[in-house]
């Protein structure tokens, strides 16, 4: 790979970093209305609507780490063009990726998506905290005051809600634990970018 063909690459992996950093917090956002417009809805009267409730926060929390993959992709990719730029001026002139890894959250420590223990935890790892802990809230509010409405519908409606949100979220648990803390997602990816550079 020629210098130019990798800062053009490096280039379009800057936009994806750009990308979706935005998608993350429009996707907050959409998760946040929707269940502030249910949570109102059901308290307005409507309390079947609580019922939603647990499934949105979920599905908000699993899109969210989804934009934080692709994420974690763009910065592996951007890190390594920067490497063979660099190695190729004889020069570090490009320091994004460093700078992203001291200020925002390291790549290749294992994290909860970007939230790394210490030291390398950071502000940007609180704020994934934080929303996460706002979701778990969102989901933990939902399911109690969702779950007189289902138990009112009868054992059979109540046993197979609580089975299959408890399903979605062992799921959810299991490969987001798989692929983010235990290191599998990036781990593919820097096989393939060492034998690449």
């Amino acid at each position: 790979m020629n210098v130019q063909i990798a800062a053009q690459q490096l280039a379009r992996m800057r936009g994806m970093v750009g990308l979706y950093h935005k998608q993350f917090f429009s996707d907050v956002r959409f998760t946040t209305v929707v269940v502030l417009v249910l949570g109102g809805f059901g308290f307005w009267g409507v309390e079947e609507l609580f019922l939603v409730v647990p499934f949105i926060a979920l599905m908000g929390a699993c899109q969210t780490a989804f934009d934080a993959s692709y994420l974690i992709f763009a910065r592996q990719y951007a890190a390594s063009l920067e490497t063979y730029i660099n190695d190729q001026l004889g020069d570090e002139v490009l320091v994004a990726s460093r700078l992203e890894s001291a200020y925002l959250f390291p790549l290749d420590v294992p994290k909860v998506v970007t939230l790394a223990a210490p030291p390398h935890f950071t502000w940007f790892g609180f704020m994934t905290a934080f929303y996460t802990l706002i979701g778990v809230g969102a989901f933990v509010v939902g399911l109690i005051l969702g779950l007189p409405v289902a138990s009112d519908a009868g054992d059979v409606w109540l046993v197979s809600y609580l089975g299959v949100l408890a399903g979605l979220t062992v799921v959810a648990l299991a490969v987001g634990w798989w692929w983010f803390p235990a290191g599998n997602g990036e781990r593919r990816l820097r096989e393939i970018l060492d034998s690449a550079f």
